[in-house]
C-alpha cells in the first residue's frame, strides 16, 4: 500500500463513519430514543468492514479468502450485536448513559449531541482502518494467524451473545427487579459483554499483520476498543447509573468481580 492509498483509504473511512453518525443523530431527533445511536454505529461500521473486503480501495492482490473472512467476521459481527441493540432500544425510552448528558445540555443538546457522535466516528476511525488493513493484507497465503484469527473472532461473538442472553434472562425475570446480575459469566467479570466486544477486535490485527508494515497499524483497534469500554463510553457511565439505581449491592458485587477481564470472583467479606 501506497503512501497516497493509505490517505485515500482514511478518508473513505472517515467520510463513512461521519456519514453514518449524520444518521444516527437524525433518527435520535426523530425518536427521541438514544439508544438508536449504538445500533447504527455498530451496523456503519459492519457496513465499512464488509465494503473494504469487497471493494478495496488499496489495489493490489489481496488473498481473496482473507477478504471473505474480513467480510463475514464484520457482517456477523454488526448484524448480531445491532439486531440485540434494537431489541434492547425498542423496550426503553432513552439509554441512560446519553440522557444524562442531554438532560445537562438542557435546549443546548441537538447541537451537542450532534458534536458528540461526530466525535464518537472521530475515534472509531482505528476500528474501521483495521478492517481494511486486514482486507488488503498482500500476504499470498493462508496463514496460522489468519486461522487463529477466526477462532478468536467466533470465540467473541459467541461469549458476547452468551452474556447478553444471561443478562436479558436475568432482567426479564420480575423477581430480580432492582437486583444485580452474578449469574452465568456475569460471575467472572461484571461487564463480560464489554470483555468479548473488546476480543473481538483483536482478530483483526492478527489478520493484518504480516509481512508488509502497515499491518501493524491495526493493532490501534484493540487498544481503541478497551480505551472506549473500560475509561470513557462503556463501563464509567454504566457504572455510575448501576450504583445510582442499585446502591449497595452493587458496590458489593464490584468489590468481589472483576470489572472487564474475567477471573473467578473473590470470596465474600466479612
Amino acid at each position: 500500500m501506497t503512501v497516497s492509498a493509505f490517505l485515500t483509504t482514511l478518508l473513505c473511512v472517515t467520510v463513512a463513519l461521519a456519514a453514518g453518525m449524520t444518521l444516527a443523530w437524525l433518527i435520535w431527533r426523530r425518536t427521541r430514543n438514544s439508544g438508536w445511536v449504538d445500533a447504527i454505529w455498530t451496523l456503519g461500521l459492519g457496513l465499512v468492514g464488509v465494503m473494504a473486503a469487497i471493494l478495496p480501495a488499496t489495489g493490489g492482490a489481496a488473498l481473496v479468502e482473507r477478504r471473505f473472512l474480513v467480510a463475514a467476521m464484520a457482517g456477523i459481527w454488526a448484524l448480531r450485536l445491532g439486531a440485540h441493540i434494537a431489541r434492547r432500544t425498542r423496550g426503553i425510552s432513552d439509554d441512560p448513559r446519553y440522557a444524562r448528558l442531554l438532560d445537562g445540555w438542557g435546549a443546548d443538546a441537538p447541537r451537542q449531541m450532534f458534536f458528540l457522535l461526530q466525535m464518537q466516528a472521530l475515534v472509531s476511525i482505528p476500528l474501521g482502518l483495521a478492517m481494511v488493513l486486514a482486507a488488503a493484507n498482500p500476504d499470498p497465503m493462508v496463514r496460522l494467524q489468519d486461522w487463529l484469527a477466526l477462532i478468536v473472532m467466533t470465540g467473541a461473538i459467541a461469549g458476547e451473545a452468551t452474556a447478553d442472553r444471561q443478562l436479558r434472562s436475568f432482567a426479564t425475570n420480575p423477581a430480580n427487579l432492582r437486583e444485580v446480575c452474578d449469574a452465568g459469566l456475569w460471575r467472572w467479570s461484571r461487564h463480560p459483554n464489554y470483555f468479548f466486544e473488546w476480543l473481538g477486535w483483536v482478530a483483526y490485527p492478527l489478520l493484518a499483520i504480516g509481512t508488509w508494515p502497515w499491518g501493524w497499524l491495526a493493532l490501534a483497534a484493540p487498544a481503541c476498543m478497551y480505551w472506549l469500554l473500560a475509561h470513557v463510553s462503556g463501563i464509567p457511565p454504566l457504572e455510575g447509573h448501576m450504583i445510582a439505581t442499585r446502591g449497595a449491592a452493587y458496590r458489593a458485587y464490584q468489590s468481589r468481580t472483576s470489572a472487564f477481564f474475567p477471573r473467578p470472583p473473590l470470596p465474600e467479606k466479612g
